[in-house]
This record gives structure tokens, sequence and C-alpha cells, in this order.
């Protein structure tokens, strides 16, 4: 059954003004779930004067009465887990237990965000000097725009809204347009859960929504995330106009075993971080170093491990990996998989050519391996996003550190070891925002920030716990004599 996808805009559901229309296709089997016509700058601008037209009274709502809007949204998340997990295997492809995880992420941002009578809390200190009292309040701004992508469409917009609603802004999302079913249904719960019309609002659209989100001049701050490249032209922009930005991109992560690693743990956390979602996260596995002897062990185990990965529906029970979510991304992986051939990188096992009986109109791409991947080809510098690794070897942690930092993104790394003297000095030197011991996808809580360095993130306060607090609001001090 075909889904029409719509905005919500001031409360209401409404067509685009673009003529342009999109298919949301099941990646699994090609099968036509819903069509939207991609919108306008002419769209983005009658959302925004909703959140603009609703900031006020929003505002002025008590903090305590904010969160309970939260509170009910998150029960009414808890009470639909399950619709919405098989809904976005369905229309993104990852198998459900993934899709389970990361409806469950979206939840504990939601939860976090309710605590906002606290986080939103200032500081006050009694004579400053004689008769003179200073005290600092955090206030909300207005409009802020985000902008999310295919890769965790109910997770991500959830990293951004409710922090930005919890502390009385208003809204316009932009989903990606690729999978924008699940989401759509979580706004229809938020409206459940009695969010006022236009604090929350929703356009569906491409290139031309992000320019205009990133140059309306009532949009007072902007969150994407999405590729680098993408990403530095977001902040570009829209720092240009004034706005604040916190713009998260891409990545190439390290994964660095020691000999002394406990190899099962290593092998189920390397595995399932490179071949998880399909390679499309940014927190994925790219190149896994094998320091000394811990090289040939670890590359036969994933050699072995990815071998054995089931391609299927994400529905199914028997399948470990899904798609990637189009023709034209599949085409993409592939694409990277011949010049990883042609640069000289040793191809130990191909996953292009891979299909699934009876879904033969997916979009399939299988586990693949490289090996001596040199730090200046294409596969050995640039994003991926699908299940590609590259297992490289180094003499000593030394060697492995520099292969890692020779990257131009920074992400998310992680070592393996069972010394604490290896793991503290791999945390002191990484230089990386996000760091995994014995741990393959080093994601953090809802309340601690989520955000890379270098070049895999562009501004200066991340997503999730205080930075998305202090990202949504500003600081104002007062200082008083009576």
């Amino acid at each position: 059954m075909s889904t029409d996808v719509r905005n919500y805009v001031a409360g209401r559901w409404q067509e685009s003004s673009g003529a342009e229309e999109l298919l949301v296709t099941n990646p699994a089997s090609g099968e036509e779930l819903g069509s939207l016509a991609l919108s306008t700058g002419a769209d983005v601008d009658a959302a925004v004067r909703a959140a603009r037209d609703a900031y006020p009274m929003w505002r002025a709502t008590p903090a305590p009465e904010r969160a309970r809007v939260l509170f009910r949204l998150r029960q009414l998340l808890e009470e639909n887990k399950e619709q919405l997990a098989r809904l976005l295997t369905t229309e993104h492809g990852k198998v459900l237990p993934e899709t389970r995880g990361e409806v469950q992420r979206g939840i504990e941002n939601v939860e976090h965000a309710c605590g906002i009578p606290t986080l939103m809390m200032g500081d006050t200190v009694e004579e400053i000097a004689s008769g003179i009292d200073c005290a600092s309040w955090r206030q909300p701004l207005g409009v802020f725009g985000i902008i999310t992508p295919y890769n965790f469409p109910v997770m991500i917009p959830l990293w951004f809204w409710p922090y930005a609603v919890a502390t009385g802004n208003t809204v316009v999302l932009k989903p990606s347009e690729q999978d924008p079913l699940t989401h759509q249904r979580i706004v229809e719960l938020a409206e459940e859960a009695g969010l006022p019309p236009g604090v929350l609002n929703v356009v569906h659209g491409a290139r031309e929504c992000v320019e205009a989100i990133c140059d309306h001049p009532d949009v007072v701050g902007v969150s994407f995330v999405g590729s680098s490249q993408v990403a530095e032209i977001v902040y570009r922009r829209a720092t240009a106009s004034g706005k604040r930005v916190q713009a998260l991109g891409g990545a190439k992560n390290y994964m660095i075993v020691l000999p002394d690693a406990d190899m099962d743990l290593t092998l189920d956390a390397c595995a399932g971080s490179i071949f998880g979602s399909t390679g499309q996260r940014c927190l994925a596995g790219s190149v896994i170093v094998g320091v000394g002897d811990a090289h040939a062990d670890i590359r036969e185990r994933m050699l072995d491990a990815a071998a054995s990965v089931r391609l299927g529906d994400g529905l199914e029970a028997t399948t470990d990996m899904g798609p990637v979510i189009s023709a034209s991304h599949r085409d993409r992986v592939n694409e990277f998989i011949d010049q990883g051939e042609a640069d000289g990188a040793k191809l130990s096992l191909d996953g292009r050519g891979a299909s699934v009986p009876g879904l033969e109109g997916g979009y399939w791409v299988g586990p693949t391996v490289f090996e001596d991947v040199a730090p200046d080809i294409s596969i050995g510098s640039e994003e991926i996003f699908g299940p590609v690794a590259g297992i490289n070897r180094a003499r000593d942690l030394d060697e492995a550190v520099a292969m890692m930092h020779g990257s131009s993104y920074g992400n998310a790394c992680s070592i393996f070891t069972t010394s604490g003297r290896a793991a503290r000095e791999f945390r002191y030197r990484a230089g990386i925002s996000m760091i995994g011991v014995n741990i393959g996808v080093a994601a953090p809580m809802a309340f601690f920030p989520f955000g890379g360095s270098k070049a895999s993130f562009y501004g200066d306060l991340k997503a999730q716990g205080r930075d998305a607090i202090s990202f949504f609001t500003d600081q104002r001090v007062v200082i008083s004599r009576w």
C-alpha cells in the first residue's frame, strides 16, 4: 500500500508546491512504498513563518509543561516501538534488531529532553560587589532548521528537535526524502502527545530546501548531519547569514587490534561495526589495523565472518545484513570497489553482484574485504558508506596510531586490548572525539555529546547531552542592584 508523504506545517498535513515527484521504495525488493513531491523554497518559507508565529506562545509555556508533552511522546513511542521498528526496516532495509535499537536510542533522547526544567537551570552569585547580585538564565532563540540523513531516520532527528522544543524553540525539520515514512509516524505521535501547531514543522525536499533553510532570515540556527562535503557547505552558508550551526559529517573509522586482545570479542565487535546497517553509518568501522601477531589472527577471522554473512529482507530472523538504501548508492559502493581494485589494493572478498533469491529487485552489496590498503587511494581515504572493510598491519601501536592520524576524518576510533596501560595511552593520544575500548561502535548515550573532530564536524557544540542545551539556548547574564 503506497503512502502519500506530505509536509506538516502549522499543525496541518499539506501538499508540497513542488512539481518533482520522488518514489519511496523498499530497498530489499524495489517495491513502491510511497511518494512525495519535493518541496520548494516557498514551502520552507511557509514552514518558517508557522514556526515563527508559534514561537512566542511556546516560549512562554512553562518548562515543566513543555516537558510533560515530551513525557507523553516518550510513552507513545514506547507503546509503538515495534510498529516503528518494522516500518523502519521496510523503508530503510537494516535488520529488525538494528531498527529496534535505533528506535530505542531515539526514545532515550526524548527521555533525556524531558529533564529540561533541570537542564536549563542557570547560575547565581549573591553580592558580587556591594549590593549587587549576578544571575544567568538560559533562554530560547527562535526558529531552528534541522536537516537529517537517511541512515538513521528515527534517531538522528530525535538528536535535535526534542531538545530544541524542550528549551522553548520552534523547528522546521527537513528529513531525508529517501525514507520519510517512519518519522512521519513519529510526527503524528507528537501531535497526539499535545505538541501545539507550529512548534514542529516538516518539509520534504532536497537541495533547494537545504539552501532555503540556510539562507532564511528568520532561522536562527541549523543542525545538520550528512557527508563532510555537504556539512562544510551548510556550515559556511548558514554561518555566513549569521546562524549558529552544528554540522556533523562523515568518517573513516579505525579499529586497532593488539596481540593481547580477546579475539572472540574483537571479531564480534569489528564485524558488527563494519557490516551493521550495511555499513551505512558514521560510526561504522572502516579500517582494521592488526598490530604485530594480531594481524594474521584478525584477518583470518574477519574473512571467515564476512563470508558467512547472510543477505536478505531485514524483517526475516535469518537475515544478518540487509540492502543499501538505493540503486544509485549500490552503484556508488561498487564504483569504490572497482577503484580500489584498480588502485592495487588486494581484494580478498568481493561483494559486487550479490543477489537474494526472490528479491532480485533489491539493492544488494555483499560484504567486501580489502587488504593492504594504501592510505592515499580512494578506499583508504574516502568514506564509502557501505559494507567494505580494509585490513592493514602495523608493527606496533605507534605505527597504528600514525595511520589513524593520517586520515582527514576524526569521528570515532576503537582499540581492542586487555592492557589497561595500552588503552589509556590510546585514549590519551587518539585525538578523535568518540573512542571505543573493546567497543566496535563508540556511540555515546543521550546524556553525552555526539560528534566528531577534524573533517567529521563543523561547529562548536555537538548533538545530545549538555551541548544540545547550550546550542539551542543563549545564556543571558543579569547584574542587579536594588
